[in-house]
């Protein structure tokens, strides 16, 4: 049995979907363009950077969900994946979560982005597994908070290492363990699988994959 686990912005898709998410709303004009723009712009660079802040990114990131019900939020992410989101998922993504699948791994994709921007991005992809950011809710609507631990930098491994125990499952369970992702913030998770594969990387992350022989390829 094997593991196969995937970061999702960058990675599998050509760009930021909690970044376009934010973008969408603005151009929908739901977020006030003056006053959101640059911060998601601020907060994105952070992010490339390794510096990012990430309750005060969720405090951003989450809040305009708790503003409209669940019902108009849906529809909006339909428009969302239509105009943002598939024309980022390119064929060679398709084609390596597809080949996992024809293997018979266990595939898994595990991203900072919430859950409920992302889970139907993985249900696209065919993944069945998703490890996200959770949103906290309150019968069914969002409360604009996060609920345990974002699936961030070291949350990411303990997120993984959770979900893993939920099923009787450790690292050792499996034969091979591989993670694809772009980003230095993923560093911790890449140095717990046996297989790190650096998917059209930051220069940190590239550095680092030369450095170790790690795998370097290119979805785009």
């Amino acid at each position: 049995m094997n593991l196969a686990l995937f970061d999702l912005d960058n990675t599998l898709l050509s760009g930021d979907s909690d970044f376009e998410w934010s973008q969408f709303l603005i151009e929908q004009g739901v977020l006030d363009r003056e006053l959101f723009e640059a911060k998601n712009l601020a907060f994105y660079e952070q992010y490339k950077a390794g510096t990012l802040d990430i309750h005060e990114f969720l405090d951003f990131q989450l809040k305009p969900l708790s503003r409209h019900s669940r019902k108009v939020l849906d529809e909006w992410h339909q428009e969302f994946m239509r105009r943002k989101v598939r024309p980022m998922m390119g064929a060679k993504a398709r084609e390596l979560v597809a080949k996992h699948k024809t293997a018979g791994d266990v595939c898994v994709i595990v991203t900072a982005t919430n859950s409920f921007v992302t889970a139907p991005i993985a249900r696209e992809f065919g993944v069945e597994h998703l490890i996200a950011t959770d949103p906290e809710q309150k019968d069914g609507e969002f409360t604009g908070r996060v609920a345990g631990e974002p699936s961030f930098r070291d949350g990411k491994v303990l997120r993984m290492e959770n979900w893993l125990a939920e099923r009787g499952w450790t690292w050792a369970s499996f034969n091979e363990t591989c993670f694809y992702s772009d980003s230095l913030n993923d560093l911790p998770l890449l140095a717990k699988v046996k297989q790190p594969v650096a998917v059209d990387p930051d220069a940190t992350l590239r550095s680092h994959a030369e450095r170790h022989g790690w795998a370097v390829i290119s979805l785009r």
